[in-house]
Protein backbone atom coordinates (compact mmCIF):
# COMPACT_ATOMS: atom_id res chain seq x y z
CA UNK A 1 0.00 0.00 0.00
CA UNK A 2 3.04 2.19 0.63
CA UNK A 3 4.51 1.76 -2.50
CA UNK A 4 1.01 2.15 -4.29
CA UNK A 5 0.33 5.46 -2.70
CA UNK A 6 3.97 6.96 -2.78
CA UNK A 7 4.80 6.04 -6.52
CA UNK A 8 2.97 6.16 -10.07
CA UNK A 9 1.45 3.30 -10.74
CA UNK A 10 3.77 1.67 -13.15
CA UNK A 11 6.95 2.11 -10.67
CA UNK A 12 4.95 0.75 -7.86
CA UNK A 13 3.89 -2.40 -10.27
CA UNK A 14 7.70 -3.20 -10.87
CA UNK A 15 8.85 -2.56 -7.46
CA UNK A 16 6.18 -4.97 -5.67
CA UNK A 17 6.97 -7.51 -9.17
CA UNK A 18 10.46 -8.05 -7.82
CA UNK A 19 9.64 -7.57 -4.15
CA UNK A 20 6.98 -10.14 -4.21
CA UNK A 21 9.40 -12.63 -3.26
CA UNK A 22 8.10 -16.12 -1.98
CA UNK A 23 10.90 -18.71 0.17
CA UNK A 24 9.77 -22.01 -1.80
CA UNK A 25 11.22 -20.02 -5.12
CA UNK A 26 14.34 -20.33 -3.53
CA UNK A 27 13.78 -23.85 -2.28
CA UNK A 28 12.38 -24.86 -5.92
CA UNK A 29 9.34 -25.67 -4.65
CA UNK A 30 7.74 -23.37 -6.91
CA UNK A 31 8.01 -23.68 -10.54
CA UNK A 32 9.17 -20.50 -12.77
CA UNK A 33 5.75 -20.28 -14.56
CA UNK A 34 4.18 -20.07 -11.39
CA UNK A 35 6.44 -17.19 -9.79
CA UNK A 36 6.03 -15.19 -12.54
CA UNK A 37 2.19 -15.22 -12.35
CA UNK A 38 2.30 -15.32 -8.45
CA UNK A 39 4.59 -12.18 -8.91
CA UNK A 40 2.28 -10.97 -11.68
CA UNK A 41 -0.93 -10.68 -10.53
CA UNK A 42 0.35 -8.79 -7.01
CA UNK A 43 1.99 -6.17 -9.71
CA UNK A 44 -1.18 -5.86 -11.35
CA UNK A 45 -2.97 -5.87 -7.75
CA UNK A 46 -0.83 -2.98 -6.93
CA UNK A 47 -0.56 -1.39 -10.43
CA UNK A 48 -4.39 -1.40 -10.08
CA UNK A 49 -4.53 0.29 -6.45
CA UNK A 50 -2.62 2.70 -7.46
CA UNK A 51 -3.83 4.08 -10.43
CA UNK A 52 -7.36 4.58 -8.63
CA UNK A 53 -4.99 6.25 -5.99
CA UNK A 54 -3.16 8.64 -8.11
CA UNK A 55 -6.44 9.60 -10.06
CA UNK A 56 -8.20 10.40 -6.82
CA UNK A 57 -5.84 12.32 -4.45
CA UNK A 58 -2.00 13.50 -4.22
CA UNK A 59 -0.26 12.34 -1.34
CA UNK A 60 1.21 16.00 -0.72
CA UNK A 61 -1.36 18.02 -1.68
CA UNK A 62 -4.34 16.27 -1.30
CA UNK A 63 -6.09 16.82 2.10
CA UNK A 64 -7.20 14.16 4.85
CA UNK A 65 -10.84 13.84 3.82
CA UNK A 66 -9.90 13.03 0.16
CA UNK A 67 -6.95 10.96 0.90
CA UNK A 68 -8.96 8.64 3.50
CA UNK A 69 -11.27 7.25 0.66
CA UNK A 70 -9.03 7.21 -1.90
CA UNK A 71 -6.52 4.95 -0.13
CA UNK A 72 -9.79 2.84 1.28
CA UNK A 73 -10.71 2.45 -2.44
CA UNK A 74 -7.24 1.53 -3.10
CA UNK A 75 -7.19 -1.09 -0.90
CA UNK A 76 -10.55 -2.75 -2.03
CA UNK A 77 -9.02 -2.13 -5.91
CA UNK A 78 -6.37 -3.99 -5.01
CA UNK A 79 -8.10 -6.81 -2.75
CA UNK A 80 -10.41 -7.11 -5.81
CA UNK A 81 -7.91 -8.14 -8.53
CA UNK A 82 -5.96 -9.40 -6.54
CA UNK A 83 -8.46 -12.23 -4.95
CA UNK A 84 -9.81 -12.32 -8.77
CA UNK A 85 -7.08 -13.56 -10.31
CA UNK A 86 -6.35 -15.91 -7.95
CA UNK A 87 -9.79 -17.18 -7.74
CA UNK A 88 -9.86 -17.99 -11.52
CA UNK A 89 -6.32 -19.30 -11.41
CA UNK A 90 -7.07 -21.84 -8.70
CA UNK A 91 -10.65 -22.86 -10.40
CA UNK A 92 -9.18 -23.60 -13.52
CA UNK A 93 -6.42 -25.71 -12.05
CA UNK A 94 -8.73 -27.62 -9.62
CA UNK A 95 -12.27 -27.30 -11.39
CA UNK A 96 -13.69 -26.05 -7.95
CA UNK A 97 -16.72 -23.73 -7.72
CA UNK A 98 -15.39 -19.73 -7.94
CA UNK A 99 -17.67 -18.99 -4.40
CA UNK A 100 -15.92 -21.70 -2.96
CA UNK A 101 -12.14 -20.48 -3.61
CA UNK A 102 -12.99 -16.72 -2.98
CA UNK A 103 -14.41 -18.26 0.56
CA UNK A 104 -11.22 -19.78 1.03
CA UNK A 105 -9.00 -16.76 0.80
CA UNK A 106 -10.21 -14.95 3.74
CA UNK A 107 -9.12 -15.70 7.39
CA UNK A 108 -11.23 -15.39 10.31
CA UNK A 109 -15.19 -14.21 10.07
CA UNK A 110 -15.70 -11.59 7.46
CA UNK A 111 -16.28 -8.60 9.35
CA UNK A 112 -13.39 -8.72 11.42
CA UNK A 113 -11.31 -9.59 7.74
CA UNK A 114 -12.42 -6.52 6.26
CA UNK A 115 -12.23 -4.61 9.39
CA UNK A 116 -8.21 -5.85 9.46
CA UNK A 117 -7.97 -5.67 5.41
CA UNK A 118 -9.44 -1.60 5.36
CA UNK A 119 -7.03 -0.88 8.55
CA UNK A 120 -3.98 -1.58 5.81
CA UNK A 121 -5.52 1.34 4.15
CA UNK A 122 -5.29 3.28 6.99
CA UNK A 123 -1.49 2.21 8.07
CA UNK A 124 -0.23 2.31 4.35
CA UNK A 125 -1.23 5.57 3.93
CA UNK A 126 0.09 7.13 7.74
CA UNK A 127 3.43 5.31 6.44
CA UNK A 128 3.44 6.76 3.56
CA UNK A 129 2.91 10.54 4.55
CA UNK A 130 5.52 9.43 7.17
CA UNK A 131 8.54 8.52 4.49
CA UNK A 132 7.12 11.91 2.74
CA UNK A 133 8.43 13.81 5.75
CA UNK A 134 11.43 11.63 7.11
CA UNK A 135 12.43 9.45 3.96
CA UNK A 136 14.63 6.26 3.75
CA UNK A 137 15.35 5.72 7.59
CA UNK A 138 11.61 5.37 7.95
CA UNK A 139 11.64 2.02 6.14
CA UNK A 140 13.24 0.12 9.36
CA UNK A 141 10.22 2.03 11.40
CA UNK A 142 7.93 0.34 8.77
CA UNK A 143 9.59 -3.25 8.59
CA UNK A 144 9.42 -3.90 12.52
CA UNK A 145 5.38 -3.43 13.55
CA UNK A 146 4.98 -5.14 9.78
CA UNK A 147 7.05 -8.57 10.79
CA UNK A 148 5.04 -8.18 14.05
CA UNK A 149 1.76 -7.98 12.62
CA UNK A 150 3.20 -11.18 9.94
CA UNK A 151 3.99 -13.01 12.67
CA UNK A 152 0.66 -11.92 14.45
CA UNK A 153 -1.43 -13.07 11.23
CA UNK A 154 0.28 -16.47 11.03
CA UNK A 155 -0.12 -17.03 15.36
CA UNK A 156 -4.03 -16.47 13.90
CA UNK A 157 -4.14 -18.77 11.11
CA UNK A 158 -2.60 -21.59 13.15
CA UNK A 159 -4.74 -21.05 16.22
CA UNK A 160 -7.66 -21.63 13.74
CA UNK A 161 -6.29 -24.47 12.08
CA UNK A 162 -5.48 -25.71 15.21
CA UNK A 163 -9.32 -25.44 16.25
CA UNK A 164 -10.41 -27.11 13.12
CA UNK A 165 -8.20 -30.01 13.95
CA UNK A 166 -9.51 -30.33 17.80
CA UNK A 167 -13.00 -30.29 16.16
CA UNK A 168 -11.99 -32.83 13.72
CA UNK A 169 -10.32 -35.32 16.36
CA UNK A 170 -13.32 -34.74 18.76
CA UNK A 171 -15.34 -35.76 15.33
CA UNK A 172 -13.65 -38.91 14.61
CA UNK A 173 -13.25 -39.79 18.37
CA UNK A 174 -16.81 -39.99 18.72
CA UNK A 175 -17.61 -41.89 15.08
CA UNK A 176 -14.33 -44.11 16.46
CA UNK A 177 -16.20 -44.98 20.00
CA UNK A 178 -19.55 -45.41 18.69
CA UNK A 179 -17.22 -48.32 15.94
CA UNK A 180 -16.12 -49.40 18.39
CA UNK A 181 -19.48 -50.54 20.70
CA UNK A 182 -20.69 -51.84 17.43
CA UNK A 183 -18.11 -54.09 17.45
CA UNK A 184 -18.62 -55.40 20.63
CA UNK A 185 -21.93 -55.48 19.79
CA UNK A 186 -20.90 -57.96 17.15
CA UNK A 187 -19.10 -59.91 18.84
CA UNK A 188 -21.72 -60.60 21.51
CA UNK A 189 -24.36 -61.69 18.99
CA UNK A 190 -21.59 -63.55 17.24
CA UNK A 191 -21.16 -65.32 20.56
CA UNK A 192 -24.92 -65.79 21.24
CA UNK A 193 -25.17 -67.22 17.56
CA UNK A 194 -22.29 -69.63 18.59
CA UNK A 195 -24.30 -71.13 21.98
CA UNK A 196 -27.63 -71.10 20.52
CA UNK A 197 -26.44 -72.99 16.58
CA UNK A 198 -23.66 -74.68 17.17
CA UNK A 199 -22.79 -75.86 21.01
CA UNK A 200 -27.05 -76.43 22.03
CA UNK A 201 -26.68 -78.21 19.03
CA UNK A 202 -23.82 -80.77 20.34
CA UNK A 203 -25.11 -80.73 24.02
CA UNK A 204 -28.67 -81.90 22.53
CA UNK A 205 -27.47 -84.52 20.83
CA UNK A 206 -25.36 -85.54 23.94
CA UNK A 207 -28.75 -85.83 25.36
CA UNK A 208 -30.63 -87.68 23.27
CA UNK A 209 -27.22 -90.03 22.72
CA UNK A 210 -27.07 -90.68 26.42
CA UNK A 211 -31.04 -91.38 26.69
CA UNK A 212 -30.96 -94.13 23.84
CA UNK A 213 -27.63 -95.73 25.50
CA UNK A 214 -30.10 -95.82 28.70
CA UNK A 215 -32.57 -97.53 26.71
CA UNK A 216 -30.11 -100.08 25.32
CA UNK A 217 -28.36 -100.81 28.41
CA UNK A 218 -32.09 -101.07 30.06
CA UNK A 219 -33.27 -103.86 27.18
CA UNK A 220 -30.25 -105.37 27.57
CA UNK A 221 -28.86 -104.65 23.89
CA UNK A 222 -25.24 -103.97 24.76
CA UNK A 223 -23.25 -104.09 21.33
CA UNK A 224 -25.53 -101.27 20.06
CA UNK A 225 -25.63 -99.43 23.85
CA UNK A 226 -21.29 -99.94 22.94
CA UNK A 227 -21.88 -98.19 19.41
CA UNK A 228 -23.78 -95.51 21.08
CA UNK A 229 -21.15 -94.63 23.78
CA UNK A 230 -18.91 -94.31 21.26
CA UNK A 231 -21.14 -91.93 19.27
CA UNK A 232 -21.62 -90.28 22.47
CA UNK A 233 -17.69 -89.82 23.40
CA UNK A 234 -17.02 -88.31 19.73
CA UNK A 235 -19.73 -86.07 20.30
CA UNK A 236 -18.26 -85.29 23.72
CA UNK A 237 -14.88 -84.59 21.92
CA UNK A 238 -16.42 -82.31 19.22
CA UNK A 239 -18.08 -80.32 21.85
CA UNK A 240 -15.05 -80.04 24.07
CA UNK A 241 -13.31 -78.77 21.03
CA UNK A 242 -15.74 -76.20 20.25
CA UNK A 243 -15.80 -75.27 24.02
CA UNK A 244 -11.95 -74.59 24.19
CA UNK A 245 -11.96 -72.81 20.78
CA UNK A 246 -15.06 -69.99 22.66
CA UNK A 247 -12.56 -69.75 25.52
CA UNK A 248 -9.43 -69.01 23.19
CA UNK A 249 -11.81 -66.45 20.94
CA UNK A 250 -12.69 -65.21 24.39
CA UNK A 251 -9.68 -64.65 26.12
CA UNK A 252 -7.36 -63.88 22.90
CA UNK A 253 -7.56 -59.80 22.39
CA UNK A 254 -7.80 -59.43 18.41
CA UNK A 255 -4.78 -56.98 19.07
CA UNK A 256 -1.88 -58.53 21.02
CA UNK A 257 1.57 -56.75 21.86
CA UNK A 258 3.00 -56.89 18.61
CA UNK A 259 -0.23 -55.14 16.85
CA UNK A 260 -1.63 -55.16 13.70
CA UNK A 261 0.69 -57.65 11.66
CA UNK A 262 0.92 -60.42 14.34
CA UNK A 263 -2.63 -60.24 15.00
CA UNK A 264 -3.33 -60.81 10.98
CA UNK A 265 -1.03 -63.36 11.04
CA UNK A 266 -1.79 -65.45 13.82
CA UNK A 267 -5.93 -65.34 12.51
CA UNK A 268 -4.04 -66.65 8.70
CA UNK A 269 -2.10 -69.29 10.40
CA UNK A 270 -5.52 -70.62 12.46
CA UNK A 271 -7.75 -70.53 9.48
CA UNK A 272 -5.79 -71.94 7.38
CA UNK A 273 -4.73 -74.78 9.18
CA UNK A 274 -8.37 -76.01 8.81
CA UNK A 275 -9.05 -74.68 5.36
CA UNK A 276 -8.48 -75.60 1.84
CA UNK A 277 -6.77 -72.39 1.41
CA UNK A 278 -3.22 -71.01 0.33
CA UNK A 279 -3.02 -67.88 2.31
CA UNK A 280 0.71 -65.61 1.46
CA UNK A 281 1.08 -62.74 4.26
CA UNK A 282 3.99 -59.30 3.21
CA UNK A 283 3.21 -57.51 6.34
CA UNK A 284 5.24 -54.43 7.73
CA UNK A 285 4.68 -53.83 11.21
CA UNK A 286 3.82 -50.36 11.14
CA UNK A 287 2.69 -48.26 14.41
CA UNK A 288 -1.39 -47.44 14.22
CA UNK A 289 -3.48 -45.91 16.62
CA UNK A 290 -5.68 -48.84 18.24
CA UNK A 291 -8.60 -48.24 17.11
CA UNK A 292 -7.60 -48.19 13.41
CA UNK A 293 -5.48 -51.00 13.89
CA UNK A 294 -8.29 -52.49 15.42
CA UNK A 295 -10.36 -51.82 12.01
CA UNK A 296 -8.33 -53.29 9.97
CA UNK A 297 -8.11 -56.45 11.35
CA UNK A 298 -11.41 -56.74 11.15
CA UNK A 299 -11.24 -55.90 7.64
CA UNK A 300 -8.85 -57.95 6.91
CA UNK A 301 -10.50 -60.92 8.73
CA UNK A 302 -13.66 -60.32 7.02
CA UNK A 303 -11.71 -60.47 3.47
CA UNK A 304 -10.25 -63.97 4.12
CA UNK A 305 -13.57 -65.37 5.16
CA UNK A 306 -14.95 -63.74 2.24
CA UNK A 307 -12.41 -65.53 0.17
CA UNK A 308 -12.86 -68.83 2.08
CA UNK A 309 -16.22 -69.05 2.37
CA UNK A 310 -17.72 -67.43 -1.10
CA UNK A 311 -14.65 -66.94 -3.24
CA UNK A 312 -14.15 -70.35 -3.85
CA UNK A 313 -10.14 -69.23 -3.67
CA UNK A 314 -7.28 -71.42 -3.67
CA UNK A 315 -5.05 -69.02 -3.12
CA UNK A 316 -5.00 -65.64 -1.23
CA UNK A 317 -2.09 -63.14 -0.70
CA UNK A 318 -2.46 -60.48 2.57
CA UNK A 319 -0.48 -57.28 2.11
CA UNK A 320 -0.07 -54.53 4.52
CA UNK A 321 2.18 -51.68 3.83
CA UNK A 322 2.74 -47.87 4.68
CA UNK A 323 2.08 -45.89 1.39
CA UNK A 324 2.60 -41.74 1.43
CA UNK A 325 1.41 -41.53 5.41
CA UNK A 326 -1.11 -43.86 5.06
CA UNK A 327 -1.15 -47.64 5.72
CA UNK A 328 -2.54 -49.62 2.59
CA UNK A 329 -4.32 -53.00 3.30
CA UNK A 330 -4.42 -55.57 -0.01
CA UNK A 331 -6.24 -58.82 -0.18
CA UNK A 332 -6.18 -60.47 -3.75
CA UNK A 333 -7.47 -64.18 -4.21
CA UNK A 334 -7.88 -66.33 -7.22
CA UNK A 335 -11.58 -67.23 -6.58
CA UNK A 336 -14.50 -66.88 -8.88
CA UNK A 337 -15.01 -62.94 -8.62
CA UNK A 338 -18.16 -60.96 -9.00
CA UNK A 339 -19.57 -57.99 -10.30
CA UNK A 340 -18.64 -55.42 -7.48
CA UNK A 341 -21.94 -52.86 -9.44
CA UNK A 342 -24.21 -55.32 -8.54
CA UNK A 343 -26.31 -55.81 -5.47
CA UNK A 344 -25.41 -58.44 -2.77
CA UNK A 345 -26.75 -61.80 -2.57
CA UNK A 346 -29.45 -62.27 0.19
CA UNK A 347 -27.44 -61.92 3.72
CA UNK A 348 -24.25 -61.43 2.23
CA UNK A 349 -22.95 -58.11 4.17
CA UNK A 350 -19.16 -58.31 4.25
CA UNK A 351 -18.05 -56.05 1.59
CA UNK A 352 -20.54 -53.68 3.21
CA UNK A 353 -19.49 -53.98 6.29
CA UNK A 354 -15.74 -53.43 5.16
CA UNK A 355 -16.48 -50.27 3.24
CA UNK A 356 -18.47 -49.38 6.37
CA UNK A 357 -15.25 -49.71 8.93
CA UNK A 358 -13.01 -47.87 6.24
CA UNK A 359 -15.02 -45.23 5.66
CA UNK A 360 -15.20 -44.42 9.63
CA UNK A 361 -12.00 -43.86 10.07
CA UNK A 362 -11.52 -41.56 7.06
CA UNK A 363 -10.24 -44.09 4.64
CA UNK A 364 -10.97 -45.33 1.07
CA UNK A 365 -11.60 -49.16 -0.06
CA UNK A 366 -11.44 -49.97 -3.52
CA UNK A 367 -12.83 -53.33 -4.82
CA UNK A 368 -11.78 -54.60 -7.98
CA UNK A 369 -13.32 -58.15 -9.38
CA UNK A 370 -14.80 -59.62 -12.48
CA UNK A 371 -16.52 -62.78 -12.71
CA UNK A 372 -13.80 -65.75 -12.89
CA UNK A 373 -11.30 -63.36 -12.68
CA UNK A 374 -11.07 -62.99 -8.67
CA UNK A 375 -10.96 -60.63 -6.61
CA UNK A 376 -8.82 -57.48 -5.23
CA UNK A 377 -9.99 -55.57 -1.98
CA UNK A 378 -7.41 -52.43 -1.45
CA UNK A 379 -8.05 -50.16 2.07
CA UNK A 380 -5.88 -47.18 2.38
CA UNK A 381 -6.48 -45.54 5.90
CA UNK A 382 -4.60 -42.71 7.30
CA UNK A 383 -2.14 -43.33 9.86
CA UNK A 384 -2.94 -40.17 12.25
CA UNK A 385 -6.55 -39.79 13.79
CA UNK A 386 -6.51 -36.41 11.80
CA UNK A 387 -5.20 -36.98 8.48
CA UNK A 388 -7.60 -36.72 5.46
CA UNK A 389 -10.18 -36.54 8.74
CA UNK A 390 -12.31 -33.57 8.66
CA UNK A 391 -15.32 -35.17 7.67
CA UNK A 392 -15.50 -38.26 9.21
CA UNK A 393 -18.00 -39.36 6.84
CA UNK A 394 -17.03 -37.99 3.34
CA UNK A 395 -13.92 -37.08 1.70
CA UNK A 396 -11.64 -34.07 3.54
CA UNK A 397 -12.34 -30.95 3.35
CA UNK A 398 -10.34 -28.73 0.80
CA UNK A 399 -8.21 -26.29 2.18
CA UNK A 400 -6.28 -23.47 0.45
CA UNK A 401 -3.43 -22.90 2.07
CA UNK A 402 -1.31 -19.88 -0.05
CA UNK A 403 -4.23 -19.74 -2.10
CA UNK A 404 -3.94 -15.91 -1.53
CA UNK A 405 -1.56 -12.92 -2.77
CA UNK A 406 0.68 -14.27 -5.06
CA UNK A 407 0.23 -17.75 -5.09
CA UNK A 408 -3.31 -19.17 -7.57
CA UNK A 409 -2.15 -22.82 -7.17
CA UNK A 410 -2.48 -23.51 -3.75
CA UNK A 411 -2.37 -27.31 -2.02
CA UNK A 412 -5.62 -29.59 -1.88
CA UNK A 413 -5.21 -31.38 1.25
CA UNK A 414 -6.31 -31.37 5.17
CA UNK A 415 -5.78 -29.37 7.78
CA UNK A 416 -1.85 -30.42 8.81
CA UNK A 417 0.35 -28.81 11.88
CA UNK A 418 2.73 -26.92 9.52
CA UNK A 419 2.94 -23.40 9.48
CA UNK A 420 0.58 -21.87 7.30
CA UNK A 421 2.16 -19.94 4.14
CA UNK A 422 1.01 -17.59 1.36
CA UNK A 423 -1.24 -15.56 3.91
CA UNK A 424 -3.11 -12.22 2.03
CA UNK A 425 -1.34 -9.60 2.45
CA UNK A 426 1.55 -10.81 4.39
Amino acid sequence: MVVAFVYPPASAALAAFFGASDPREFRRQVSFLRAVFNRGQVALSVLAASAVFHALASLDRSSTLILVPSALLAAVTDYGINSSIVTVGFTLKTGMSPLRVFRELRIGRLSEFLISYLGLAFFGLFLAKFYLELGFWTVPIFVIPLLLARQMFFRSKALEEAHGELKAREELLRALSNRLAEERQDERMQIAAFLHDDLAQHLFRLSIQLDVAQRHLAAGRLEEAQRTLVELKETKNRTSDRIRALIRDLHRSPLGPAGLGDAIRSFVAETARDADLHIETDIEDIDLPAPIALLLYHIAREGVMNALKHAQAKNLHISVQPRDGEVELVLSDDGVGFDPEAPPPEGHYGLTMMRERARVAGGQIKVDSAPGKGTTVTVRMPTSWLSGSSEVSGPPRPRTRGASRGDASPDIAPATHEQPTGPLRA
